[in-house]
């Protein structure tokens, strides 16, 4: 069964294991290894990429089910100049041993497309985990990058 889909903007097809995760497809087909193996069960959202335009979890995400979808990883989410998410990250000094900041950076992208000025209890509906604990950075990061968007939408 061939599986068309777009990756970042490119028209691709697979032919290979419908049941295969996403986060398989990227790390070992596509050479896109910016989005993490954390947990396998969908809990940690290491995983974390966006699938028409929503945050999904790609290590439960079969191949099967992208047909046609448009699927945006980190590495494309600056392609054009850091997203305001990563300028933010990057000003609040938000990683420290790094290991689920793509999976954060796109769950935070996602929470601002929909609730673009969010408050501290729409942050915590984020369910990615950090095991450094850096959540205090995190929620910080997340209403910078608002004011960032919302500056750049006034400009």
């Amino acid at each position: 069964m061939t599986i068309r889909f777009r990756l970042n903007g490119a028209e691709l097809q697979f032919d290979g294991a419908t049941d295969m995760p996403l986060l398989w497809y990227l790390r070992d087909y596509a050479g896109l290894t910016g989005t993490k193996f954390g947990c396998g069960i969908a809990a940690c959202g290491a995983c974390t990429v966006h699938v028409d335009g929503g945050a999904l979890r790609s290590c439960v995400l079969p191949m099967q089910a992208l047909a046609g979808k448009d699927i945006r990883t980190i590495e494309d989410l600056g392609a054009n100049g850091l997203h305001a998410v990563q300028r933010a990250w990057i000003q609040e000094d938000v990683p420290q041993c790094g290991y689920c900041q793509s999976g954060q950076i796109m769950a935070a992208a996602d929470l601002l497309t929909r609730i673009p000025q969010p408050t501290d209890s729409d942050i915590a509906t984020i369910t990615n985990i950090c095991r450094c604990g850096t959540y205090p950075r995190i929620r910080k990061a997340i209403h910078r990058a608002a004011a960032i968007l919302k500056e750049e939408s006034t400009a």
